[in-house]
């Protein structure tokens, strides 16, 4: 049994380590990809696994704002608020924070078109962003049935098109103002999705998330759909503070 000194002293670590900035908890990395391809993302570990842990995995996909080559302004919306969360929990998790290079995209498609066609091939970016979780799915310590996956805007259509291209890959998703290929939704037809989007959003158009959410509803899809009245682009600032949609996420596991 714990003694109250014990659960005190737990107690003010977990408040400390919440005080901690997004920046402060993860590490800078660099992934190699081919000829001489570089992706510059953060991760995050919690310290002090017990040897046999398994934990779930978040990928997050950032929007265009973001882009650079500083391997910190990706931390900049969402990253701090889910650590957040699992420390409050007290359920360990790692993220992987990949950031896109200035006047780059994940998917090369305009933000503004009412639709688009997924290519053949991903963006060299893209591709490797699946190489690297792949790669530490294995080399962390990672429960491969709770994997994840979920961006904004830029990163929304990240997270469209890394679940139709890897649709078993991962044990549910939340695009937050992004849009996808209607054409491919029967791939992720049997994938825990949660949709958002503000009605008014200047950036990139509601139509973008309602197409691809009536598409799912017409080939059985698992996918629920939030849209806020009167909210332009920025949801994502209410949407990763809510409880109910992270316990919704944690919960999900890979058919």
């Amino acid at each position: 049994m714990k003694t109250l000194a014990t659960m005190s002293a737990l107690l003010i670590g977990a408040m400390l380590a919440s005080a901690q900035t997004a920046e402060e908890l993860t590490t800078q990395e660099v992934f190699n990809g081919k000829n001489g391809a570089k992706l510059l993302y953060r991760q995050y570990v919690p310290k002090d696994l017990a040897p046999d842990a398994k934990i779930p995995l978040v990928l997050f996909l950032h929007g265009a704002g973001e882009r650079g080559d500083d391997n910190t302004a990706q931390l900049k919306h969402g990253v701090g608020a889910i650590i957040k969360y699992s420390q409050e929990k007290q359920m360990p998790i790692a993220m992987l924070v990949p950031q896109c290079p200035n006047n780059q995209m994940w998917v090369n498609k305009p933000w503004g078109a009412t639709s688009h066609h997924m290519d053949k091939s991903p963006t060299g970016n893209l591709a490797m962003v699946l190489s690297l979780l792949k790669e530490k799915i294995t080399s962390l310590p990672i429960d491969p049935n709770r994997v994840y996956v979920t961006g904004i805007s830029m990163g929304g259509y990240g997270t469209w098109e890394i679940i139709q291209r890897e649709p078993t890959l991962f044990a549910a998703a939340i695009p937050i103002c992004g849009g996808g290929d209607t054409r491919e939704a029967w791939r992720i037809r049997d994938l825990p999705i949660w949709v958002f989007h503000g009605d008014a959003d200047m950036a990139v158009p509601v139509e973008r998330s309602r197409a691809m959410v009536t598409a799912l509803w017409g080939c059985g899809g698992h996918v629920y759909y939030r849209e806020y009245p009167n909210m332009n682009h920025d949801v994502w600032t209410r949407t990763y503070n809510d409880r109910e949609v992270l316990d919704w996420l944690f919960k999900q596991k890979r058919r």
